[in-house]
């Protein structure tokens, strides 16, 4: 690379990468596969549509690229249709809005604080200006059980045109069925943003909600998936392309959806992201991609465990899935983004989040957030988790002795030495 100083910070971050452990739960390391799709020269094509239906000539390999991802996506999750033109999973669930509903229409979705994200209608997001957003939380936040009847309730209320079951810090399952009943009762679109846990559903290891009647699901195609950066929709139910406008009714939620995204609210199409997730949903149908989702939850939960005997207070006491909720105020009387800083110094990559009921602002919680899919990847096992917890431990304890924090680098350092990252 020509470029010195950009070549100089490729290698500082894949070097960082290789010295640590990442430890956010949105975050994975992809294969060398999907970095050579992402890198290909896809990404000198313009392909403005759908395939057999661009706006630019030379099309004939990006459609069968961009077909090949659909195929592979449908098949993964059981969907009739799938757009994979989503550049994030925030322009996949402002797309599904769009498509379904007007300005000033209700949208049932979990509170952020207790696990929600930023696109299920935080006030200072887009979507919360176009559209009104009611909250469901947990009616225990020590066993992270919903309050369906509270949530049912408001449903009845304010008749949401969709109910939302998705979460961006949510350490415990969702009763899709009882969303279902809910949405059914007051005929709600019943969407799903399974970003998080995406790869876990596609190895068939989590509960997929096409089973339970749900009409959508957006997802990121990173975190749990290992794929690159970006976004899907997947639905019920086929496109049409007649020639008259098309009527809001769940039978074209597919085509609403696709006319949504283009010329909706994105342009041309990312051919080389999409190249890699197609690459990314071929290793996911793989036999092994079933063993790593395992595997992620075998870790997930040894580590939960092993934070609470080191004195770490959870949200939940517990995970059911790939992440977990530190109350780090409660725990060692630091705020979340003091622990992060801290964890960082030693090569552990975490992130800050609110906590249910969180009294800090937003830049400043009381959570920290951490998950086991990068880890995971890595070839991390249970018994590594104990390792992992001590570190956080003595370094949360140690966090004003700088001799003690290096010792603990150098520990962290020499420990990944012997886990390379898939793509070298």
């Amino acid at each position: 690379m020509k470029d010195k100083l950009v070549y100089d910070l490729i290698n500082k971050e894949r070097d960082r990468q290789r010295k640590g452990l990442e430890l956010i739960p949105s975050e994975n390391y992809v294969s060398r596969d999907v970095l050579e799709a992402l890198g290909s020269v896809f990404t000198n094509k313009y392909s403005e549509g759908y395939p057999g239906k661009r706006y630019y000539g030379g099309q004939e390999n990006t459609d069968r690229v961009e077909s090949l991802a659909i195929d592979r996506a449908k098949k993964l999750f059981k969907a009739d249709h799938a757009n994979v033109q989503p550049h994030s999973g925030a322009p996949a669930n402002i797309a599904v809005y769009q498509a379904w509903l007007e300005p000033g229409d209700t949208v049932m979705a979990m509170k952020l604080d207790q696990g929600g994200h930023l696109t299920h209608g935080q006030p200072i997001t887009s979507s919360a200006k176009l559209y009104n957003f009611v909250r469901y939380g947990m009616k225990d936040v020590e066993t992270g059980e919903i309050d369906y009847r509270q949530m049912r309730e408001i449903a009845l209320k304010t008749r949401p045109k969709i109910i939302l079951a998705g979460f961006s810090g949510y350490p415990r399952k969702l009763d899709y069925q009882k969303f279902a009943d809910i949405g059914n009762e007051v005929g709600a679109l019943l969407m799903a943003d399974m970003a998080h846990i995406a790869g876990l559903i596609a190895a068939g290891v989590a509960e997929n909600p096409f089973d339970y009647g749900f009409h959508v699901i957006t997802s990121t195609t990173h975190k749990t998936l290992r794929g690159p950066r970006g976004g899907i929709i997947l639905t019920k139910g086929k496109v049409s392309n007649p020639l008259r406008p098309v009527e809001k009714t769940i039978q074209n939620i597919p085509t609403l959806i696709d006319r949504e995204v283009f010329p909706g609210f994105q342009g041309g199409p990312h051919e080389n992201t999409i190249a890699a997730k197609a690459v990314a949903f071929y290793e996911a149908m793989q036999p092994s991609f079933k063993d790593y989702a395992i595997q992620i939850l075998k870790n997930s939960k040894k580590l939960a465990e092993q934070l609470m005997n080191n004195g770490f207070k959870l949200i939940t006491n517990g995970t059911d899935n790939h992440l977990i909720q530190i109350d780090m105020v409660s725990s060692f009387k630091i705020d979340g983004r003091m622990a992060q800083e801290v964890l960082d110094k030693i090569d552990l990559s975490t992130n800050c989040n609110a906590i249910p009921f969180d009294q800090l602002p937003p830049y400043r919680p009381s959570g920290l957030r951490l998950g086991t899919p990068a880890i995971t990847t890595r070839g991390l096992k249970e018994d590594d988790m104990t390792k992992i917890a001590t570190w956080m431990k003595e370094a949360i304890t140690n966090r004003d002795n700088s001799s003690k924090l290096a010792n603990l680098k150098t520990e962290v350092n020499s420990f990944c030495s012997t886990f390379p990252l898939p793509s070298d």
